[in-house]
């Protein structure tokens, strides 16, 4: 039989939403979420733009131009220099451009369609290092999440009204572009 006193439940509130410039979870520091990204930019970044430069310069015991484009035309590419200077700038500046946090989308997409290629190429090798791709991978799928979640607070683009207020959308449609981008440099290897 139900009760006929009065309810001792506390009334319901409706929870504060949380400042919708503010990312990350509700009662999570903003300045948290920002210092993540910005590690991960970095760390990303930089691993990116020394990648890049071992192609362009031939630093950290990389080929250069010419032992990259090689490596380019063995693997199945035309025109292998030209493939490497492409490669060795998407990378380098792509890289550079995420670790300051400059147009976040499209350098996030430039790494995307860079890794792309890369993964294709050591696709038969398995998972794992020496011939695998889980590094690549892991490029990838880092640079798609910055594009996708955008730099953070301590960026460039927090300078730069267009990509000021980060979007979603703009996430998506560079990394489309990325991966277009990808598929067209992998339709031109034979």
């Amino acid at each position: 039989m139900p009760s006929s006193s009065p309810s001792t439940t506390a009334p319901t509130t409706t929870p504060a939403r949380p400042n919708r410039l503010t990312p990350g979870p509700a009662g999570t520091s903003p300045h948290a979420y920002d210092a993540g990204l910005l590690l991960l930019r970095l760390v990303l970044g930089l691993t990116m733009a020394a990648h890049g430069s071992q192609k362009l310069f031939g630093w950290f015991g990389g080929g250069g131009i010419d032992g990259t484009g090689q490596f380019f035309t063995m693997s199945g590419y035309p025109a292998g220099n030209a493939m490497a200077v492409v490669a060795g700038l998407t990378e380098t500046l792509g890289g550079l451009a995420l670790a300051v946090g400059l147009l976040t989308p499209l350098a996030g997409a430039a790494i995307v369609g860079t890794m792309v290629n890369a993964i294709a190429v050591t696709w038969g090798g398995g998972f794992f290092a020496p011939k695998g791709n889980e590094y690549p991978l892991l490029l990838t799928a880092g640079a798609a999440a910055l594009a996708l979640t955008g730099p953070g607070r301590y960026a460039v683009d927090r300078f730069l009204p267009v990509v000021r207020a980060h979007r979603l959308a703009y996430g998506v449609a560079a990394v489309v572009v990325g991966l277009a981008t990808a598929g067209v440099f992998l339709l031109l290897r034979k």
